[in-house]
């Protein structure tokens, strides 16, 4: 049990986590605030958080447990508007989707009182963004990832875990170079592909006669191509090697499908495709996993 969360970004992602700690009875009161004083009132409105803060300082003042629920790019300026109040006894997180630089951020705002930060990524979202759609079973089932660095504390990081699972989470670690690898091919560069279909439809003459057209797998396929512009600029551009990298990497693979069918050739197509339906079915399985962290 927490006495008091500290909610810094009372949107989807923050909002979510503040009613899901309530109703799991981990926190006696959640201060908010968010930069647009009308989303903290919204939060307030909507019962996801108890008090709105005037500023991120005044939302820690008292708080044994912050989350940082902002876009990446914010992480460093946020931490530093807190840091004063930063004990090693205060849990900090986040729930940004790259890591590196969050953990560069966090390193260069709270230098010696980094230990108490605890990068997260809970593999969680909507397509909407906004404090009136933030759902206490949002983060139920998810998968979140932590990224502790040498300097982080055990104590916080046994905490943090503990938290997450309380909340129904499986919790697994790893560093934060191989996070950024990893989620730039299995997260990142789809929602770049996403984003690149819809705008290369858009930019033909008969763009809204073929989205007309369209159907269940097209809205599948397309569906996180309408996620916060924002966040995923901040996403792109912070972790761009790997995005570009797996970029490539996806080329090459578009590469050998369109030779396949310039040449006409049937067999080779099929091999292509039967390798990615095979996957693509041992992933909806649950074949590859991670272990969680005990």
């Amino acid at each position: 049990m927490f006495e008091q969360l500290g909610l810094i970004g009372c949107g989807l992602m923050g909002g979510s986590f503040a009613l899901a700690c309530k109703r799991a009875g981990l926190v006696k009161r959640v201060v908010g605030y968010s930069k647009s004083p009308s989303t903290t009132e919204r939060a307030r409105q909507l019962g996801v958080i108890d008090v709105e803060a005037p500023s991120a300082l005044l939302a820690v003042a008292g708080a044994d447990v912050v989350l940082l629920a902002v876009p990446v790019a914010a992480t460093e300026a946020t931490l530093k508007a807190i840091r004063h109040l930063v004990t090693p006894t205060t849990l900090i997180m986040d729930v940004g989707s790259t890591k590196q630089d969050v953990v560069q951020a966090a390193r260069d705002a709270l230098r010696e009182r980094v230990g108490s930060f605890v990068p997260a990524h809970p593999i969680a979202g909507r397509e909407v963004a906004g404090v009136e759609h933030a759902d206490a079973q949002l983060y139920q089932g998810a998968q979140v990832i932590l990224t502790p660095t040498e300097r982080t504390l055990t104590a916080q990081l046994q905490r943090a875990r503990a938290l997450w699972s309380a909340l129904g989470c499986r919790v697994s670690s790893m560093a934060p170079e191989a996070h950024d690898a990893a989620f730039a091919a299995v997260s990142h560069l789809p929602h770049l592909l996403a984003f690149a279909l819809m705008g290369a439809i858009q930019s033909q003459p008969d763009a809204e006669r073929l989205l007309a057209l369209a159907g269940p797998g097209f809205r599948d396929f397309t569906r996180i191509a309408a996620g916060d512009p924002a966040l995923w600029r901040d996403v792109l551009l912070a972790n761009r090697e790997q995005v570009l990298a797996q970029s490539q990497q996806f080329a090459a693979a578009l590469d050998m499908l369109q030779q396949a069918m310039r040449a006409g050739d049937g067999q080779l197509l099929h091999d292509l495709i039967t390798l990615a339906s095979t996957a693509r079915a041992r992933w909806r399985l649950g074949d590859y996993a991670l272990p969680t962290d005990s």
